[in-house]
Formats: C-alpha cells, structure tokens, sequence
C-alpha cells in the first residue's frame, strides 16, 4: 500500500465527509430542492420516484453515485451483498428490499461521516438485515467467498489501486457469485484533467477505460465480464451533474468540470459492468 494511494484516498475521503457534512438547506447535500426531483446523477441514473420515495430522505440527498448498480442485479431472497463504497446507504436499502428478511446486506465505506449517516439511516428506517463496515475497498473487512453478490456504485473510479479492488472482489464473491456496479469510465481525457485533485474527487480523472476495467476483472479469473448497459455524457449532461447536489462529489470541482464539459464530451461515460466466479 503506497504513500500516494493513501494520499488519495485521504483527499477523496475529506472531499466526501465534507459534502455529507454540509446543511441540506432543504433537500440536496449541496443545497437545492427534493431530492426526488433534484439531482441529476440520481435522475440520469435510473432510479424511479417511487423507489426513493420509500428510502430514509437522508440516504437520497447524500447518494453520490452515477446509477443504480440495484435495478439492473437480479437479487434473490435469502442472498448476501456487499456495496462496495456504501456511503449514506441508498443502494444498501433498495438490495435489502430485495433481499429480505433472510438476506443481509453489508456495506463497506472510508468515511467516518459516511459511516455514521449510513447507520443513522438504518437506525430511521428499522432495516434488520443491514449493516456497515469501515474500511477500504482494496482490503475488505469481509470473509473470502461469503457473499452472492458484489455492487457499487461509482467508487471503483475513486480507488488509486483498481486492480487490487478486482482482487478483493473475486476474493470475497462465494463461486458462482455475481458483480454489478456503476461505475464512470474514460478515454483520451487531456493531461490537465487527469492531475485535477477536485476531478478526481469528482468521479472524472481517476477514471479507466472500459477496456482496461474489463481486463482487470478478467485478470483476476471472473468470467462472462460485459458491460450491460452505457449512458455516455454529452456536454450538457456534464454540466449538470457538475452542479448537481447528488452527483459524484457533490460539485466539488464543478467549475473546471463545467469548463471542461465540451471538450469531455462522448469521452466519459456511465457502465453497468457485470462479471461472474467461476463456480
């Protein structure tokens, strides 16, 4: 574990616990207003009305993700999952639905911030069958080959040692279990954007190719690795998750992300990425 990863993961852990920290002056981390009806990472990435109507306010307001690694996961009752980089807990209570009663859902985060908001969250919604872990997502604090499946939801970009987290998760998958996240994904980014601190926080320079993100999780013996589904950004859609009070950061570096949109455009994209262990 290197100095610089730690650095970095450092600075992404302050960036987050500072935007779950801020007022919500009525809806959004950021400011702004419902969180069902702001919030353009949460609207662009598929998550109904009538799913965050039903989850704990606060998860919906501090929910920095880039889609819903749930809806498209073919969650059984009785299964254990893992979110990796589970933050205030929106995508933990919508698998817990899933799952069930006879289910168990866990959830691993840096952030102490996180942390607390999350297992305040569980506490405000009597949820049985989750529960929250601190640690980070290149070392996992759970058992080898004890869950059925892995989700996340737009953290892997954040890590500094991607193939590491690959590792982890064919480690902690039981054979035969499954992987979907969201996550961002980029190509050809200019060198000023890859050495942006605030864009790594938001969710843009620390990005791989998706190429290179399938690679990794072949290299690590997961099978049928595809991707099943791809929103790429336009320069517009950019600029609103830039300001958006549920986006990736939650606007941290909004003004170079909104300078940089047009030339980012079509180059950054949104995956649902699925892989399987072998059984």
């Amino acid at each position: 574990m290197s100095k610089e990863a730690n650095e970095v993961r450092g600075e992404v852990s302050k960036s987050y616990a500072n935007a779950v920290s801020r007022p919500s002056h009525g809806g959004g981390c950021c400011g702004g207003g419902s969180p069902v009806q702001k919030g353009a990472v949460v609207a662009l990435g598929g998550y109904s009305k009538s799913e965050l109507s039903a989850l704990p306010e606060e998860a919906v307001v501090n929910s920095f993700g880039c889609g819903n690694p749930v809806a498209l996961a073919g969650l059984a009752e009785g299964e254990v999952v893992l979110d990796l980089g589970s933050g205030a807990g929106i995508d933990l209570f919508l698998a817990a639905k899933k799952v069930g009663p006879k289910g168990r859902v866990i959830g691993v985060d840096m952030t102490d911030a996180m942390i607390a908001k999350a297992s305040e969250n569980i506490r405000k919604g009597k949820y049985t069958n989750v529960e929250v872990r601190k640690g980070i997502i290149e070392e996992l604090p759970v058992e080898s080959a004890s869950v059925d499946w892995v989700i996340s939801n737009c953290v892997i970009n954040l890590s500094p040692e991607k193939p590491r987290v690959f590792r982890e998760i064919a480690r902690v998958l039981k054979p035969g279990g499954k992987m979907l996240v969201s996550d961002i994904v980029a190509t050809d980014l200019p060198e000023e954007v890859r050495r942006s601190s605030a864009l790594y926080s938001s969710c843009v320079s620390g990005a791989i190719s998706e190429d290179e993100y399938l690679a990794g999780l072949r290299a690590v013996g997961l099978v049928d690795v595809e991707v099943r589904a791809r929103l790429v950004y336009d320069s517009d859609q950019l600029e609103a998750i830039a300001g958006s009070e549920s986006g990736c950061g939650c606007g941290l570096g909004k003004e170079e992300l909104a300078a940089y949109a047009p030339s980012l455009a079509g180059k950054v994209w949104s995956a649902k990425i699925y892989a399987r262990k072998p059984l």
